[in-house]
């Protein structure tokens, strides 16, 4: 399907390809991995053509149809069915001129193309597509005006799929889609006929929808089969097996060397010097590529405060008084509570964690903090808050402005910003670059509840794993709402369910959840409006989603195996701690590290209690 034959492009100064080279074929899902910055995105237009020719050939298969969400459906008075439709642009071409056409001929073979693409089952596949993305079946006929760019986004989406290309491409096509329609996404990528390269820091669609991994390393491309876990086993054994071999290598060479040096000036040996030399001249260095580490978020230990740190109760939440998204909320947030918040877009998940995080006022009800409480609060919207002209430098210095200017370059190195990038404007940041010094800035004040709505839209894999270790090694509350499967499983304990104008627990866990998404039937289940108004708005006559089946012996077993896990993370950092903290020189030298390890191995050693007390109580329900 698509050849890459020693590629080599800079883009500017910047060197991005070295002789790169790939094959994918016929029917592969691809997932395109690598860090920020190295090129994916390049790559993708270098296909697509859309910048200039490289020095070497990317091949498409002859007559092989190419497809991407090329750019967001404009807001204009058409309706979002024909929008979606327009974009299968050959689809389109041919309805039009089918209209116009006269010569019997050229109308035999309009038709004949016409159903070798199976156009006229197009709507139906659309409104099929549509719906899985989110959209409800009175949205479908609705104007692309009234839809936030967000959904006009999945309507892009929505277009590519529905023109079924041989080549399907997609650039983190889950950065708009919630839970629910990431879901549907990954398990449509699976069934789907023909080949798929898609670029994705989700971890969870790199292992449930996809067969190989292109993975885009020191300027160079290698495929992998299998998912991400299993790419990164395989690569993980071949570092191990090159570092192996480099170490071989070098003891040979240091052998000949010895020998070369030892008898060079030897006559009776100098022939056989020279052969050694040779050999030594022969040998082609094998190259182990050092690993980047990301660098690591990090969230300062908070205040200790008394639970609860808020409570809310019979509350109506929303922006416009009499007209609630969410009804008679009952919510208490502990100093140890991780809590994932679940459901469609647009039936109030971010109303409710503005309402917990005091930017949006109770319409009723009654809201209590603990004195002198802080909160740290993170989303999208966030990035509107840098200052545009300011360099990052200037930001760090407003947040500590009587520190000096070594205290100042600390700090972002700290947050992972080096000597040549503090006097760097924000607008010229990346987007990970942009998250970063806001949740080093959130950090900074030392919150005791820490509330981020889709964090991780601009971080590559690794920096997900890097927030991960940062969230399960802070010491206060966190509330979180993401797409992400991996950060909310690794993070969470607990889950909510905003649905319906309700916001209540859920007993499930998320594989609980991604089936029963999966097995409901979107129009009657979803209850979700695309609609944007003044915040987000709830249709309160949708009905509740199928409520999970009482936990069986599966439903058991994967919770005492995620225990179990969480169980081992929590004995490994206690132990960690322990060790660290039996060094003698640690009293002597830092005292307050001394005193914040023993507070870590306590709150852990509570965190581990509670857990295995949850082990022991679902072990014996099993039986």
């Amino acid at each position: 399907m698509l050849q890459i034959s020693e590629l080599t492009f800079s883009f500017g100064r910047r060197h991005l390809f070295d002789n790169a080279s790939c094959f994918i074929s016929d029917g592969w899902k691809v997932g395109l991995i690598g860090k920020n910055g190295t090129g994916k995105s390049t790559l993708l237009k270098l296909i697509r053509e859309e910048i200039g020719k490289p020095n070497s050939p990317i091949q498409l298969k002859r007559g092989a149809r190419m497809g991407f969400v090329a750019q967001e459906v404009a807001a204009s008075d058409t309706p979002m069915m024909e929008m979606v439709l327009e974009q299968d642009l050959e689809r389109h071409a041919l309805m039009v001129e089918a209209e116009t056409a006269t010569d019997p001929h050229r109308i035999g073979e309009i038709h004949a193309r016409l159903l070798d693409i199976d156009a006229y089952s197009s709507e139906a596949r659309a409104a099929e597509i549509m719906v899985g993305l989110g959209f409800e079946q009175e949205d479908l006929n609705r104007p692309a005006r009234e839809f936030s760019g967000g959904w006009r986004m999945r309507a892009a989406l929505a277009g590519v799929l529905v023109s079924q290309p041989d080549l399907l491409i997609l650039d983190e096509p889950t950065n708009y889609l919630d839970l629910e329609g990431a879901a549907w996404l990954e398990n449509y990528l699976v069934k789907y006929p023909h080949t798929v390269l898609v670029v994705s820091h989700d971890r969870e669609v790199l292992n449930r929808s996809v067969t190989h991994i292109l993975a885009l390393e020191n300027q160079k491309l290698e495929i992998y089969t299998g998912g991400y876990d299993t790419y990164l086993r395989r690569r993980a054994e071949r570092m191990a097996n090159l570092a192996g071999q480099k170490a071989k290598q070098d003891a040979a060479k240091q052998h000949l060397q010895a020998f070369v040096d030892r008898f060079r000036a030897k006559a009776s040996k100098a022939r056989q010097a020279q052969s050694r030399i040779k050999m030594l001249e022969k040998m082609q260095d094998i190259q182990v590529p050092i690993e980047d580490r990301a660098t690591p978020f990090h969230f300062y230990e908070p205040s200790e405060l008394a639970s609860p740190l808020i409570q809310i109760e019979n509350a109506d939440l929303g922006y416009i008084k009499g007209q609630p998204v969410l009804k008679n909320v009952n919510f208490r947030l502990d100093g140890d509570d991780r809590i994932v918040i679940i459901g469609p877009n647009g039936q109030g998940k971010t109303t409710l964690v503005k309402s917990i995080g005091e930017r949006l006022a109770l319409l009723n009800g009654e809201r209590r903090a603990a004195r002198n409480v802080k909160i740290g609060y993170f989303s999208q919207d966030s990035l509107d808050e840098l200052h545009i002209g300011q360099t990052v430098l200037q930001h760090i210095r407003d947040m500590e402005p009587n520190a000096g200017e070594a205290k100042h370059r600390a700090i972002a190195a700290s947050l992972g910003f080096p000597h040549e990038k503090i006097d760097t404007n924000v607008e010229k940041l990346s987007g990970g670059e942009k998250v970063r010094l806001l949740m080093g800035i959130m950090a900074y004040a030392r919150p005791h509840i820490l509330i981020l709505d889709e964090p991780t839209s601009h971080l590559d894999i690794d920096s997900r794993e890097a927030l991960i270790h940062a969230l399960n090694e802070f010491d206060g509350a966190v509330l979180l709402i993401t797409h992400d499967v991996y950060l909310a499983e690794a993070s969470a304990d607990r889950l909510w369910l905003v649905h319906d104008g309700r916001a209540t627990q859920y007993d499930g866990d998320l594989s609980d959840y991604r089936q029963m998404v999966l097995n409901a039937d979107r129009p009657d289940q979803g209850g979700k409006s695309p609609k944007q108004n003044n915040g987000d708005k709830t249709k309160n006559d949708a009905p509740k989603p199928a409520k999970p089946k009482p936990t069986n012996e599966g439903n058991l077993k994967r919770k005492i195996e995620r225990l179990e896990k969480d169980i081992a993370m929590e004995q490994a950092a206690i132990a960690d701690f322990e060790n660290q903290l039996g060094d003698p020189n640690i009293y002597k030298q830092n005292h307050q590290a001394a005193m914040d390890l023993t507070k870590k191995i306590e709150w852990h050693g509570k965190k581990l209690a509670k857990l295995e007390a949850e082990w022991e109580a679902l072990v014996e329900e099993l039986g």
